[in-house]
């Protein structure tokens, strides 16, 4: 039976969902794209602008993935100069707000997913199983607020002790990524203190929260060709792949 490749210390790891345990970042990539489009191309329109689309990739990356929806809303609005009252989370999906946006993207990224097969990556599962046969403990630390429904499309929530994700956040007051708020709870619900934690991100601003909490250990998962980007922003260690680390 194949042994996570960890160092000594590390009695617990702290996974990413999208794009670490599933392949759910296309997905929501996706509907950031759709949504934000259809809002920037509308806009553009009324005031009698060029359209500039949302760049999957480049946007994408820096101002969105891996932090909570309405910050990641608010952030690529700032980077384009544009600004919309905050709103409030139960705000309807057509409502010029912040949470009025976030909140279709969300209903839009929810359909995507609950379409989708083969939600989990291969890899992944293997490497969770054998961190589990370790004796570790593991959780799932997310910015999403569809979390369990992720997990549960696809079948691995019982691989996991504990799970902070956006409903968790609200709930307890904890700062969305790159704070390290959401880890270092995750941490405390395992009862294992930072240097003794794993954490496993491919998005930018997951690196950063993993290296802000001074965790023993911070994986990034190179999903898209951003090994260096990864590193600067502080992963110790650089895989496209969580199988690698089995041996």
């Amino acid at each position: 039976m194949s042994t996570p490749s960890l160092p000594a210390r590390i009695r617990a790891c702290l996974f990413d969902l999208d794009g670490v345990l599933t392949r759910t970042a296309v997905i929501h990539a996706a509907a950031w794209k759709e949504v934000l489009d259809e809002f920037l191309r509308e806009r553009a329109v009324r005031l009698g602008q060029e359209f500039e689309p949302f760049d999957e990739a480049g946007d994408y990356a820096e101002y969105v993935d891996g932090k909570q929806r309405n910050d990641g809303v608010r952030s690529f609005l700032t980077s384009r100069g544009i600004a919309l009252p905050e709103g409030a989370r139960g705000d309807p999906a057509d409502t010029a707000s912040i949470w009025g946006v976030a909140n279709r993207k969300n209903e839009r990224a929810l359909e995507l997913i609950l379409g989708a097969t083969g939600l989990a990556y291969e890899g992944s599962t293997r490497f969770v199983t054998a961190v589990r046969s370790a004796g570790l403990a593991t959780a799932v630390v997310s910015a999403s607020a569809n979390c369990a429904e992720v997990l549960a499309a696809a079948h691995i929530a019982d691989l996991f002790d504990a799970r902070v994700d956006a409903i968790v956040a609200e709930r307890e007051h904890l700062r969305g990524k790159p704070d390290p708020d959401t880890f270092l709870a995750a941490g405390r619900l395992l009862g294992v203190a930072p240097e003794h934690a794993a954490v496993f991100e491919d998005a930018l601003a997951g690196v950063e929260a993993g290296k802000a909490g001074r965790f023993g250990l911070v994986v990034g998962v190179d999903r898209a060709g951003r090994a260096e980007a990864l590193r600067s922003r502080g992963a110790d260690v650089v895989v496209a792949d969580l199988a690698e680390l089995l041996v």
